[in-house]
C-alpha cells in the first residue's frame, strides 16, 4: 500500500480554492502553448501532479481523482506547473499524447469558435 502524496503545506497556503477546495487548471501543450483543456484540481490532485508527473485532476461529476488517460490512452506527461498571481489559477504545461478532449476532438476548444480574428465565425 502506497502513501498518497501530501502538498506542500507553503504551497497549500498560497492556493485560494473554490468554496469545494478546488483550484481551476489550465492545460496547454508544452511546445506549441496550444490550450488543450481545463479541468480541476484537490491539493491531493495537485500534490499526485507533482509527485508523478502524470496529470490528475478531481471529476466535479464524479465526485473523484482521475488520472488523464487512465481509461482512454490520452495522456497528459506534465512538464510544467506554474501558479498564477492570485493563486486561484494553474497552468500545466503538458506533453498530450491523443485527443485531450473526452469527445475525441485534439481540444476542448476544436468544436464552437464563436469570434475569430476575421470576424464572427
Amino acid at each position: 500500500m502506497t502513501t498518497a502524496p501530501v502538498l506542500d503545506p507553503a504551497l497549500a497556503a498560497r492556493l485560494t480554492r473554490t468554496p469545494d477546495g478546488l483550484v481551476c487548471a489550465v492545460v496547454q501543450q508544452y511546445d506549441t502553448r496550444e490550450v488543450l483543456m481545463v479541468a480541476w484540481m484537490s491539493d491531493e490532485a495537485l500534490a499526485r501532479t507533482l509527485a508523478t508527473r502524470e496529470a490528475t485532476y478531481w471529476s466535479r461529476s464524479r465526485q473523484e481523482l482521475w488520472i488523464k488517460g487512465a481509461t482512454s490512452g490520452h495522456t497528459q506527461a506534465v512538464r510544467e506547473v506554474r501558479l498564477d498571481c492570485d493563486g486561484d489559477t494553474l497552468l500545466v504545461l503538458v506533453d498530450q499524447q491523443g485527443a485531450a478532449c473526452h469527445t475525441g476532438d485534439h481540444t476542448c476548444f476544436d468544436a464552437d469558435v464563436l469570434l475569430s480574428a476575421g470576424g464572427a465565425s
